[in-house]
């Protein structure tokens, strides 16, 4: 198989339960994926043959040790990757996935040293998501997603999905961003560091995480 569809799963598997603990099933898996529930499952049942992952019939996947330690270092390659572009070259956070899915699987181990170097081996990406350092560990605090935080709720911005471009366009144009203060104050409404209130695309509650 080759190895950059083999981290693909593998980074899918490992995203899913960043921001939440329920695994992924492999129905799901194919819906990320934009795959044939038949080829997932191909797939799924070799990666169990090489230990990356663990899987029963009808049940979810989940990474083994190996698997998330693969899983890590590929992540760890892609976010140092989106941080790179946006610091040195000057791309915005909606424009730097695209590029790291594609370099990820080209640079050499060296270049990724020198680039964590570089960059004084940041522990976050511009989105907010953990990189993981070279053992495959990742640093996270408390958080809540800003759909799920009541009304009142104060707490600092962690993390934005990195899905949507265009929603983290209209989010950044509504004036968040990682670190910023908000304060729930509706449905889709939260104030910015105790100034201006403003409203939401619905989509952007499901896409923003704060700090418990």
């Amino acid at each position: 198989m080759p190895s950059a569809a083999i981290d693909d799963y593998l980074k899918t598997i490992y995203h899913h339960t960043e921001w939440q603990s329920t695994p992924i099933t492999p129905s799901q898996l194919a819906g990320v994926l934009g795959l044939a529930p038949s080829t997932v499952t191909e797939m799924v049942q070799k990666l169990a043959v090489q230990d990356l992952v663990a899987h029963r019939p009808y049940g979810p996947v989940t990474l083994t040790d190996a698997g998330r330690l693969r899983a890590a270092a590929i992540i760890r390659r892609h976010r140092l990757i989106e941080t790179w572009l946006v610091q040195e070259f000057g791309y915005t956070w909606d424009e730097v996935h695209d590029e790291a899915e594609v370099l990820e699987h080209t640079i050499s181990d060296r270049l990724l040293d020198r680039i964590s170097e570089r960059l004084g081996h940041p522990r976050f990406d511009p989105h907010g998501d953990a990189i993981p350092d070279a053992a495959g560990r990742a640093q996270r605090e408390a958080f809540v997603l800003l759909g799920e935080a009541p009304i009142g709720h104060s707490g600092r911005v962690l993390r934005v999905s990195d899905r949507d471009a265009d929603l983290l366009r209209a989010i950044e144009d509504a004036g968040i961003g990682v670190g910023h203060i908000v304060t729930v104050t509706g449905r889709d409404a939260v104030r910015i560091d105790g100034g201006a209130t403003v409203t939401l695309p619905t989509a952007a509650t499901s896409a923003v995480w704060l700090t418990r």
